[in-house]
């Protein structure tokens, strides 16, 4: 598996070895010791699945008391991934990275406990799939807005952007200032 790096601390993109021929192809989406030989120690618990239509954009979400570090990737379709840095000691804090994952290029984004996380799907449908490192709290849910200004977050333009009624409601980040108190390495 590849690791690179990107330049908010701990956020990483995968990329999986991809065994293929013409049968088809086999990977590894997760291995707990490939995972621990390179330094990430996570404790997967809960794994989730969506389909969305082309437009659709979900995020920023995060939960406030009960953060979570997320394994995602798209197994059908493009997504524009993104993840906001909301650690209080972070010198990135406030600041994104995004990434396209697609089910051709199968790259994986690793979201550490700290960050908000939203996605655009690029594509006719999405299938997008991740695993959390803390179970799912709905009283404990927690937004930013996709469009903050102050964040920048420079998604690709879709006509006919699709959000849910909360996602549009959600505060800027200088409405809920919010800092997770987790390590940044």
């Amino acid at each position: 598996m590849k690791i690179e790096k990107t330049e908010i601390e701990g956020l990483l993109v995968l990329s999986p070895d991809i065994h293929g021929d013409e049968r088809g192809y086999f990977m590894e989406s997760y291995n707990k010791k490939d995972f621990e030989k390179n330094g990430l120690f996570y404790d997967f618990v809960q794994d989730n699945e969506s389909l969305s239509s082309k437009g659709v954009l979900r995020g920023l979400h995060f939960q406030k008391k009960h953060p979570q570090a997320k394994l995602v990737r798209v197994v059908q379709g493009e997504v524009f991934d993104v993840a906001v840095d909301l650690r209080k000691n972070s010198p990135t804090y406030g600041k994104w990275h995004g990434v396209l994952l697609s089910d051709s290029n199968k790259k994986m984004f690793l979201i550490p406990r700290g960050f908000a996380h939203g996605f655009l799907v690029l594509s006719e449908k999405a299938k997008f799939v991740y695993k959390c490192d803390d179970f799912y709290h709905p009283e404990d849910e927690g937004g930013i807005r996709y469009d903050d200004k102050d964040i920048n977050v420079q998604w690709p333009e879709v006509e006919g952007l699709l959000l849910s009624k909360k996602d549009q409601e959600h505060p800027t980040l200088r409405e809920c200032p919010l800092a997770f108190e987790v390590e940044t390495k």
